[in-house]
């Protein structure tokens, strides 16, 4: 007869556990009785803010309840464990059950802190952690007007994000002197502080609550400092505090600060009883991530089957997108060693801050900090965590090596098999590469299902993604990028697939060739390409994008935005130029004459758009399209019509072109610029393309940018008439919107083409594919189709009825405050 482990806990260190037991050989001597507090199996709660926003339950689940009996484990759900007997070897349920145990493993989680604040009880009052506590939350919106959330860690934030997004003013009440303090230092928190502000978060540091005012119901907070807020719904998101109840009451040694006290073999001081994750302290401390908690459920199924593993710590680097704020953290990333090196770049205008700490002699690196963007994360913590030695720059893994190649001369094919790529299921480089080789596994999604990495946070995806590429590249094989779990399709794919199929939703194509619910790398994607195919006007797609095409507006400091209007070639008559005068004055807009020969209005409020839009319409004026992944302008010289070095009429040529392309959604933004001769005064070669004229007609440029890391635009035909010019500028536009990954300005596609600039000739110049055709009328399907997105909603009342700052009322938000600058005025630092 089988021997007895019962396991306490069905979260997602639980979970681990069962996974660990079902592939070992515990399973031929032990029956696993496993129970949860919660209805639902054990799920993802790393993602519980998916949950929020839309995502099923079901879709979270590690695994259906079917998956447990399917193995043989007894799943008992919604059943809360109250007592253990250690003499007698039971435990005790709430329904009055009791329960034989030979085994007793405990993986009781942490609950939410709710630190001690007078008031704390009042209706209104939150905390952050279970489906059950969000579902109250979504209920109580409706009856609110202002949010606060106490806590500036990550759950506080994704809390403050989910309830912003509900329609309410929201504040973050931090205690300590900056956010998130354990993973930033002072510089890196203070630029992730200036992001959230552009959202209209307002952060609060060094507050200590000092009561929840309201009679029965919060009405708001006050600090001990002397000050206060107004909030009628707060949501408590101080931090974790272990589950350790059942073992203290049953005699167990618990931390002075909580945690049931364990060795680095997961024992207590009860042979027979073992403890696992949140509600554990190891090694004097708790260790909170997913990854750590997994590694004790591994160290505890090795040692129960005779093994001698141990848990001697945890690497707790992290990357995490905070409202849409790339930040992490790795290796050893704040202490101050003595004779530590740093090298920091910091750029406040676009919000970036990366550090990286050196050891004394300049080796090796010991940890960094990445707020703003992270794309180098992955390798850095490689580079740390199997201490390679760093090359002659270092700098160069965050400002981009010489030359424009990226990187610092360190790839993933240089790291050791034995590399660690996915720290939540302990996967190594040599394991993937074997699921590659033996296994078939040639796509992200199949190495997931082979190995299980990436199944965890999921921050390492894009390296196995790039481990994938790179094998693939060595073995001169295709490497397809598909968008991501939810569709097994390249962009092109799925640009074929709505095309054909004529789709014209997301969830239309989600039921036909996706799965899941989908996420917010697939939802912007479809929005693109659906924009591109049809040309529909984005806010028909309002659900599933970002901020900026939501609102068809750039969204800016404090939670204002700016109107751009479109000037085409940069020409405007006087009254033109009155009215916007005029429209400026009327709203209080600061203005300002931009690099492209426009003239942006800032400072709207989202209830004024609407209004601003329709005056401007009136005069004559459409969008701009400043917020989206479309052409942006086409910037001129004034050419031959007043220019004395002018060899042809580069405004009337920009003002055609603009107007040709206005609308034309992309992969990413695009820019060009028209000049009259060589001396380019309209900066065309620095543009996604270029038009230069010459004595003998038009030379053609492409795929050049501005920006962080300059490219100019290479020649693609010379001497060109108009008509032929217009010819190779819309098969290379069409061959760009239908062959580009997501999010890939034209320079970077053309840097990925296979045959480069030779190939890309071939195909627009000589129609080397038999296309260009095809292409041709493709883009005059597109610009017929074309509409000023503005007037669209100006005219719709149910999309001008979104047009306004909370859900529940008409009322405008009264936190926005500005100081003057030079005449006008400039966004309050809060």
């Amino acid at each position: 007869m089988k021997k007895r482990i019962v396991l306490i806990g069905n979260g997602m260190t639980g979970y681990k556990f069962c996974e660990k037991f079902v592939a070992s050989p515990l399973v031929q001597d032990y029956e696993l009785l496993v129970f949860g507090e919660e209805p639902h199996p054990a799920y993802d709660r790393v993602h519980l803010t998916s949950y929020y926003t839309g995502t099923v339950p079901e879709e979270l689940l590690l695994a259906p309840a079917g998956w447990y009996t399917e193995h043989g484990i007894e799943l008992r759900t919604h059943e809360r464990i109250t007592g253990i007997d250690r003499e007698a070897k039971t435990i005790q349920s709430e329904r009055d059950l009791t329960y034989h145990y030979d085994i007793l493993v405990l993986s009781t989680g942490s609950s939410a802190f709710v630190p001690p604040i007078q008031g704390v009880e009042k209706k209104g009052v939150f905390v952050y952690r279970t489906f059950d506590d969000i579902d109250k939350i979504k209920a109580y919106i409706p009856e609110a007007k202002k949010a606060a959330v106490i806590g500036g860690g990550l759950l506080g934030l994704e809390a403050a994000k989910a309830v912003l997004d509900d329609g309410l003013p929201t504040s973050i009440v931090e205690f300590a002197p900056r956010l998130m303090p354990r993973q930033l230092d002072p510089q890196g928190a203070e630029i992730l502080k200036s992001k959230l502000e552009e959202f209209n978060l307002e952060v609060l540091l060094n507050k200590s609550t000092e009561c929840i005012v309201g009679n029965g119901s919060i009405q708001g907070l006050k600090f001990t400092d002397g000050s206060s807020i107004d909030a009628d719904l707060l949501v408590i998101s101080a931090g974790i505090r272990p589950r350790d109840e059942l073992a203290k009451n049953a005699g167990l040694e618990v931390h002075a600060r909580g945690g049931i006290v364990v060795n680095s073999k997961m024992e207590t001081l009860d042979p027979n009883i073992f403890a696992i994750g949140e509600c554990v302290v190891v090694h004097n401390m708790v260790w909170g991530l997913v990854a750590p908690c997994y590694e004790m459920a591994e160290v505890l199924v090795k040692n129960l089957q005779g093994d001698s593993a141990e848990f001697l710590g945890f690497d707790l680097s992290s990357k995490l997108k905070l409202i849409g704020t790339d930040v992490a953290s790795f290796g050893d990333a704040l202490s101050a060693q003595e004779g530590m090196k740093t090298i920091v770049y910091e750029n406040k205008a676009r919000g970036v801050y990366k550090r990286l700490n050196l050891s004394a002699d300049g080796k090796y690196l010991l940890g960094g900090i990445l707020v703003g963007e992270a794309d180098e994360y992955n390798m850095l913590k490689q580079v740390v965590n199997n201490k390679m030695v760093l090359p002659e720059n270092p700098e160069d893994f965050i400002l981009g090596a010489r030359g424009g190649e990226g990187g610092a001369g360190i790839s993933v094919g240089d790291l050791p098999d034995s590399a660690v790529i996915c720290s939540c299921e302990n996967i190594t480089k040599g394991q993937i590469l074997q699921a590659i080789e033996k296994d078939g596994a040639e796509a992200v999604p199949l190495i997931k299902r082979c190995t299980k990495a990436g199944t965890g946070c999921g921050g390492c995806v894009p390296m196995i993604d790039d481990l994938l590429t790179h094998y693939m590249k060595s073995q001169g094989r295709e490497v397809r990028k598909t968008i991501c779990e939810h569709f097994n399709y390249t962009r092109q794919e799925l640009y074929d697939l709505i095309k054909v199929n004529e789709i014209k939703s997301f969830n239309e194509l989600l039921h036909a060739h996706g799965k899941g619910s989908g996420c917010e790398i697939c939802k912007p994607v479809t929005a693109s390409l659906l924009a591109s195919i049809w040309n529909e006007v984005i806010a028909k797609h309002d659900t599933i994008q970002d901020t900026n095409d939501r609102f068809l507006a750039n969204i800016q400091q404090r939670g204002v935005y700016s109107v751009v209007p479109r000037i085409p070639g940069g020409e405007i008559t006087p009254d033109k130029l009155i009215v916007i005068g005029q429209v400026a004055k009327k709203y209080d807009l600061y203005t300002k004459i931009t690099g492209g020969q426009r003239i942006d209005l800032f400072g709207a409020r989202v209830d004024q758009l609407p209004n601003i839009w329709e005056e401007l319409i009136d005069a004559g004026f459409e969008s701009g399209h400043a917020y989206g992944k479309a052409l942006r302008t086409v910037k001129s010289c004034v050419g031959s019509t007043w220019c004395r070095y002018g060899m042809d009429d580069s405004v009337t040529f920009a003002i055609d072109v603009e107007n040709r392309y206005k609308g034309l959604r992309s992969p990413h933004k695009l820019k060009g610029g028209v000049s009259g001769c060589v001396r380019e005064c309209a900066e065309a070669r620095g543009k996604d393309f270029g038009i230069i004229a010459t004595d003998k007609g038009w030379n053609l440029f492409v795929c050049g940018n501005g920006g962080a890391n300059p490219r100019h635009a290479d020649l693609l035909a010379s001497d060109l008439d108009k008509e032929t010019c217009i010819k190779y500028l819309d098969r290379f536009l069409m061959f760009y919107i239908k062959t580009a990954g997501p999010l890939t300005r034209t320079s970077k596609w053309l840097s990925e083409l296979e045959g480069g600039l030779g190939y890309l000739k071939d195909v627009i110049v000589k129609d080397s594919l038999g296309i260009g055709e095809k292409l041709e009328q493709e883009m005059e399907e597109l610009i017929s189709h074309y509409q000023c997105e503005w007037t669209t909603v100006v005219r719709n009342p149910e999309m001008r009825q979104k047009f306004r700052h909370f859900v529940n009322s008409d009322q405008i938000d009264e936190n926005i405050k500005y100081v003057p600058m030079r005449g006008q005025k400039m966004p309050a630092k809060a």
